[in-house]
């Protein structure tokens, strides 16, 4: 059953030829409009669009003809379903094309070589350039996040340390259910850093506040290996964090646009795409690539190592991306990177063979899973790395679509299930007899 907004009541249709033209409710126009009702009113204000009071005086309506002819001067109209009838989203962060992407209408890999992670992130966020910023943790949330993280078991993944740290920074932040736009950005600004923070340092490295008023790349190498980092290494780091901030509607930030129709905090909605990134399909796809690498490194070919995978009915990992025909530019940008460095040679090889080997079937190209991978075996990190490097960045883009949902209309997706069960109505189902554990069956 469908409801009304409180500022309208029921849809007046036209009857037979001749007959008033059919006339909307507040909400049906906002719908239209892909704005909230509030600013249909403003758009009556500012003389846009005439609006008739209901009888009664309880609401007010609008003409259809006239609504519509306004979403197309503004361009906001709600778009259509594909045909394929696929739920399409209206967002203006990112957009990806067959062979390159866009962030705020810049091209992305241009946008990353000159600009740091932070940068990106504030332009994802406000369509502004803040050079310079840094994002700095706040001292009672980055405290909590890692007495809980350092709290799990030693087994624990990276991923899991993050989960539980987002949680804990979000109890000790009374202000995240402020959802105004500066409330949101002053929680992100905190959560990012705060995330990094509460990684434990790898190897035996000691885990201070050293480097915590450098860049988001520098503070986060300590959690990733236990080499000093030189600047060529803090180049490519930074670099894949900037590029991987945003790709559209990933199956993580599809996540994050559900919580956030709830109006969840930003915590929340952070956790929803870490529950999800997880996924083998999706932000820790660069471990089995790692793995791949490193045994073609050792093995001297990529020959056995793909017949090994194929073998097993596995697909050859870090190949291929269902949004681009060639390259994944993201990973093209990550190998330009790593071809001016020497201690990566061996492993970049071993890379471009794995694509050459596959090649005499199969027209693959590498995705950024495959570069990440190439960036973790050459530096000697763990195989979970590049998912790491996934969470902490993709943060951005996450905070950046809650933003977004944040402005339409709550609790709009809500999809109707296609029920295939047995048809109603049966009768109560028969209790069944519990048999204690250990014992043998009833007679």
């Amino acid at each position: 059953m469908t409801h009304d907004s409180a500022h309208g009541t029921g849809t007046q249709d036209a009857g037979a030829e001749g007959a008033a033209p059919r006339r909307l409710t507040t909400r049906e126009a906002a719908e239209r409009l892909g704005v909230k009702p509030e600013t249909v009113y403003a758009y009556v204000s500012r003389g846009q669009l005439a609006s008739t009071r209901t009888p009664g005086g309880r609401g007010s309506t609008f003409d259809a003809t006239e609504v519509d002819a306004l979403a197309r001067r503004t361009g906001r109209r709600e778009p259509s379903p594909s045909a394929a009838g696929d739920l399409v989203f209206r967002t203006g962060i990112t957009l990806i094309e067959p062979d390159r992407y866009f962030f705020r209408g810049v091209d992305a890999t241009e946008l990353a070589r000159h600009h740091g992670y932070e940068e990106v992130a504030e332009w994802i966020w406000t369509g502004e350039l803040r050079p310079g910023i840094r994002f700095t943790a706040a001292r009672e949330s980055l405290a909590a996040a890692r007495r809980t993280a350092a709290s799990m078991p030693r087994h624990s993944s990276a991923t899991d340390r993050l989960r539980a740290a987002v949680a804990a920074a979000a109890s000790a932040d009374p202000l995240r259910f402020d959802l105004s736009p500066e409330g949101v950005l002053n929680s992100a600004r905190s959560l990012i850093p705060t995330l990094v923070g509460a990684l434990p340092a790898a190897g035996d490295g000691a885990d201070g506040e050293a480097g915590a008023e450098g860049s988001l790349a520098a503070r986060l190498w300590p959690k990733l290996s236990a080499r000093p980092a030189d600047a060529a290494a803090l180049a490519v780091l930074d670099r894949a964090l900037a590029l991987l901030a945003d790709h559209d509607l990933a199956a993580s930030t599809l996540a994050v646009r559900v919580a956030a129709s709830t109006h969840a905090n930003p915590y929340a909605v952070v956790s929803a795409g870490l529950g999800v990134l997880e996924g083998p399909l999706h932000g820790a796809a660069s471990g089995p690539a790692h793995r791949m690498l490193a045994e073609v490194v050792d093995r001297g070919g990529a020959a056995p190592v793909v017949a090994d995978h194929l073998r097993a009915g596995r697909r050859v990992p870090g190949l291929g991306h269902r949004l681009y025909k060639g390259e994944d530019p993201r990973a093209g940008e990550l190998f330009s990177l790593l071809d001016e460095i020497p201690r990566a040679a061996p492993v970049v090889a071993a890379a471009r063979d794995v694509v050459a080997t596959t090649a005499r079937h199969t027209a693959l190209h590498a995705n950024v899973d495959l570069a990440l991978a190439a960036f973790s075996v050459a530096y000697g990190m763990p195989a979970e790395t590049g998912e790491t490097v996934f969470a902490v960045s993709r943060t951005a883009g996450w905070i950046a679509h809650a933003m977004e949902e944040y402005t339409e209309r709550p609790l709009r997706l809500r999809p109707s299930g296609q029920y295939t069960g047995p048809r109603p109505p049966r009768p109560l189902p028969a209790a069944k007899a519990v048999t204690p554990e250990g014992a043998g069956p009833a007679n």
